[in-house]
């Protein structure tokens, strides 16, 4: 919460409430500040036991800092220890040897051969002809 206040903040912060409250109030100002906290810190344990004793035992493992997104989501995805994304699995289906190896990729779904991003390959046939009736323009998906 703090972290960016250093050493020399707290010491202006004290000597200023010193100057301010008087060294006289200084230590009853502390201790009212100091049980103020502890009552508004024993009110919410009493407002969160109260909420788990209303949810009922099929919420005994509820923690309040699941409501957070990010804890929420951490908890999702990390769920399984071994493990969480799935990746095992991914790693066994990719063979990562055949391109380090420049080993020729097997065919997908049954094709062999790979794709062109030669740009000479990729032109149309109608680059410069003008369409015929019915005929579709060519799709250039780097020109949207």
């Amino acid at each position: 919460m703090f972290s960016d206040v250093g050493g020399l903040e707290i010491l202006t912060l004290i000597v200023m409430a010193i100057i301010i409250f008087g060294p006289d109030k200084l230590p009853k100002l502390i201790q009212d500040t100091m049980g103020f906290i502890r009552k508004i810190r024993s009110f919410a344990d009493t407002a969160k036991e109260d909420i788990r004793s209303e949810l009922g035992p099929e919420f005994k493992d509820f923690e309040f800092e699941d409501l957070n997104p990010k804890t929420f989501v951490r908890k999702q995805l990390m769920g399984d220890e071994q493990d969480p994304l799935g990746l095992k699995d991914m790693k066994e289906s990719l063979d990562i040897r055949s391109v380090l190896d420049d080993k020729p990729a097997a065919p997908v779904n049954g094709r062999a051969g790979g794709v062109s991003f030669d740009k000479a390959a990729a032109a149309p046939a109608s680059a410069g002809a003008p369409l015929q009736p019915g005929e579709r323009p060519p799709f250039d998906p780097d020109a949207t």
